[in-house]
């Protein structure tokens, strides 16, 4: 009989995820969070607003995405049995969509006349333009010069959906501008335009909203296995930049004290080297970035740190205020995982499974690759391959001269 955990509903009424998370902005913005929580509280009590999302999740989205037993790899290995829940399946290539169609419905809900977003790897840009064509609101994504170059497959998919690209050019031009530019353009006209922020960072509501959204993901995950073998797995494993596939896959097993949760962060070039990495849980302190309390990746003057990552998706100096707390109360470990590894992972799994990740998503691959062989063949690793590498194909041909 699995031992389960008690947790209290998280947040609390204020945002707050034991000591983090809330709503750190100026008082007429306060009032437009508070707008999108009790919209939020409204759409999702609504029976209509669940058919449809049902319904788009299962037959636009390609839900249920499936697990799969990379039994090639586990051999190769020897030890720990690798399994992936296939969220890069999902239209658009990743698990961003399950909160971007969320996130649309709320701002056709709310009557909202254009919808903003920041973007590092492109994909919750691709997936947001994707659920704003389809439910027919402007949409704006801002996005660093940085990754731009580096991800241009994506960035032509947002053109092609219709979206208004937004090149940030200022400061290391990456995911933590984006944020920046994304909110400038937000405080025009809260009123009006809605920030579909990208993962469970950022003022309450939106930790606890995307969490909602991509719950979906451990719910599936957790009846899945249990149902192909009877038990649950040991591990669940996810890469962590803000924390969205995450606390996605995270929050269905959280009360089930058996099963070892493990985020896995970029080490980037060495966490021994500031600036280098964006392991923001393993060597960063409590602080505040983009109107939550949060660990924050700091400079000796309290401002956000330089950060580094092959994968776009997760160089950002803070993260979710749930997985702040998660990481105080000891229920999940966070790992890091350097770029060698990472792309070590990348081309492991494209060529002994078929299977090309996304490079955030090799973050997680390469823990389990790296823990496996220490483990008893018995035991059973899920890891949450949050996304496809299409989008990381020719910049990592190109980084290893295939």
């Amino acid at each position: 009989m699995t031992t389960m955990m008690n947790f209290a509903e998280m947040p609390d009424a204020n945002g707050f995820f034991g000591d983090y998370g809330g709503q750190l902005v100026p008082p007429h913005l306060k009032q437009a969070m508070d707008d999108i929580a009790e919209a939020y509280e409204q759409i999702v009590q609504r029976q209509d607003f669940q058919d449809e999302l049902k319904h788009l999740f299962q037959d636009y989205v390609g839900r249920p995405s499936p697990i799969f037993h990379a039994k090639r790899l586990s051999e190769q290995l020897g030890g720990a049995q690798i399994h992936l829940k296939r969220e890069d399946l999902n239209h658009t290539g990743a698990h961003k969509i399950n909160h971007c169609l969320g996130e649309a419905l709320l701002a056709k809900f709310m009557g909202k006349t254009k919808v903003i977003a920041e973007t590092g790897a492109g994909q919750h840009g691709v997936a947001l333009a994707t659920a704003c064509a389809l439910v027919g609101i402007p949409c704006e994504i801002h996005m660093g010069q940085v990754d731009i170059e580096k991800e241009h497959p994506n960035v032509t998919k947002m053109r092609i959906l219709g979206c208004k690209l937004v090149p940030v050019t200022f400061g290391q031009a990456t995911l933590k501008e984006a944020v920046d530019s994304a909110f400038v353009e937000y405080l025009k006209d809260p009123t009006n335009y809605l920030y579909a922020i990208g993962s469970v960072v950022g003022p309450h509501p939106f930790p606890k909203m995307v969490r909602d959204f991509q719950s979906i993901v451990g719910r599936e995950a957790r009846e899945q296995f249990q149902t192909r073998h009877g038990k649950l797995p040991d591990y669940v494993a996810a890469c962590v930049g803000g924390g969205s596939n995450a606390m996605g896959i995270f929050s269905a097993f959280l009360p089930d004290a058996a099963v070892k949760l493990v985020g896995v962060e970029p080490a980037g070039e060495g966490v021994d080297q500031p600036g280098k990495h964006a392991a923001t849980l393993s060597v960063g302190k409590p602080g505040a970035i983009h109107g939550m309390k949060c660990y924050v990746l700091e400079n000796a003057d309290g401002s956000p740190a330089a950060v580094h990552s092959i994968a776009s998706g997760l160089d950002y100096p803070g993260v979710g205020p749930q997985h702040s707390y998660l990481k105080d109360l000891g229920r999940v470990d966070y790992q890091a995982v350097d770029d060698k590894a990472c792309l070590h992972a990348f081309m492991t799994l494209s060529r002994v499974e078929g299977i090309i990740p996304a490079l955030e998503s090799a973050h997680a691959v390469a823990w389990a690759m790296g823990i496996a062989p220490q483990l008893d063949k018995g035991v059973n690793i899920l890891v949450n391959l949050s996304g496809r590498g299409d989008k990381d194909a020719d910049y990592v041909a190109k980084k290893l001269g295939l």
